[in-house]
């Protein structure tokens, strides 16, 4: 709220009217009527409302919709969505080129739909590595900043969106043209997911990307039940271990992680694996045999591609389900239909993005679930380190040299 120094009688008539109409909007939304919690996952437990979550109800009032003719109101209201003429980003100029953290200018207005945020971290993603090497598979225009898993506060909003208020606390996917490695960002107001302030900026850069893949691929493409047994490769990265975590602690399954050393199988345990093996080709499907008494997995969960995916399929069982997820490994797999033809089992392919653009409600419903999840205590993010934006590069290395477990975040406020 703009703050006033005046004595005069007319303005305290006016500041009266003021806080009347704010005093009448706080009413309002107090009043809005709680947002049911979607029975789209089914674990068992009741999920409770999250009456809580202002900005998710669709009913919310806006600065911009408080009409005032007071013209010190009005000119300080301006003042409050006013951009910065200028921000700090980690640019990128050059393919496999160190990022350089510099002032970059503010749009100066927005379009219908997006939302400008004050961003106060960012997820650091294999995906932000690739890019910056020209391993994307799209040809980048340069400067270009990377990031897309934000966590921060709305700055303004656009002339017509309905569900966000300046101010709100949200997470946010970026995925169309990136740029979240910035203290500021522009994003679609599909894309964004309001949080109660109680969430840490650093949880809500660990959410959505690697939680909302997972559960897609278990629960929505695998149907995941208690009575699976499912096989997590990479278990200890980010999105294998947020595998690990739906499928131990929501969904009760018997998970065996596949990592790459002893402190990572350890982790993964820890995080509720039944079994967590090290990585051995010559070994795997042994080792998973003699972990299932010989029945092999009914789901296997990949997100590393190369040559553990195809030693992963010799491990499923009789009408098991492989879901592909993602290439960490940089390798993409050549699947052979000599290797499914012997057996019977479906190969599942899952992308959030995609979702995006097929089945926007699906998308919108599960980051509303992995959210209310971690509300409910039943999925716990893990992170690994945390960097500042000027240790960008830092960050970036820590992930090539396969440093990290769970998530690597960026603080960048």
């Amino acid at each position: 709220m703009a703050e006033f120094r005046t004595t005069s009688r007319s303005s305290n008539c006016v500041l009266g009217s003021v806080f009347s109409v704010l005093r009448s909007a706080l009413l309002l939304v107090t009043k809005t009527k709680p947002l049911l919690v979607s029975s789209a996952i089914r674990t068992g437990r009741t999920l409770k409302t999250l009456g809580n979550l202002i900005a998710r109800s669709g009913n919310v009032v806006k600065p911009t919709s408080i009409s005032l003719s007071n013209s010190l109101f009005t000119r300080s209201h301006k003042v409050l969505l006013q951009p910065n003429a200028s921000y700090r980003a980690a640019v990128l100029h050059e393919i496999a080129k160190p990022l350089i953290v510099e002032d970059v200018t503010s749009t100066t207005k927005l379009k219908d739909l997006e939302v400008r945020i004050n961003v106060y971290t960012c997820g650091v993603n294999a995906s932000d590595i690739l890019i910056c090497n020209g391993q994307y598979g799209v040809d980048q225009k340069m400067p270009f900043v990377p990031g897309f898993e934000v966590c921060g506060e709305v700055k303004e909003i656009g002339p017509k969106v309905k569900n966000f208020n300046v101010g709100d606390r949200v997470i946010g996917l970026k995925k169309d043209d990136f740029a979240g490695f910035a203290e500021e960002c522009v994003i679609l107001e599909q894309d964004l997911w309001g949080v109660p302030q109680a969430m840490t900026f650093e949880i809500g850069a660990s959410l959505l990307d690697t939680y909302g893949t997972a559960l897609l691929g278990l629960h929505r493409r695998a149907e995941v039940e208690a009575d699976d047994t499912v096989l997590v490769t990479a278990a200890a990265g980010g999105l294998g271990l947020a595998a690990v975590d739906l499928a131990a602690n929501v969904y009760k399954a018997k998970v065996i992680g596949v990592c790459g050393t002893e402190d990572k199988a350890s982790l993964v345990r820890d995080k509720g694996a039944f079994a967590s093996l090290k990585y051995q080709a010559k070994n795997l499907r042994s080792k998973v045999m003699e972990v299932t008494e010989g029945k092999g997995v009914s789901i296997i969960f990949d997100a590393v591609g190369g040559d553990i995916f195809n030693e992963s399929l010799k491990c499923v069982a009789h009408e098991g389900k492989v879901i592909v997820a993602g290439f960490a490994s940089r390798q993409i797999p050549n699947v052979s239909t000599n290797l499914l033809l012997p057996q019977s089992f479906s190969l599942i392919g899952v992308s959030l993005s995609h979702y995006r653009d097929a089945n926007n409600e699906v998308y919108r419903q599960v980051g509303n679930d992995v959210i209310e999840l971690y509300e409910e205590g039943l999925i716990s993010p893990h992170i690994s380190a945390v960097f500042t934006l000027e240790q960008v590069n830092a960050a970036i290395d820590f992930l090539v040299q396969r440093k990290s477990t769970g998530k690597v975040i960026l603080k960048i406020r």
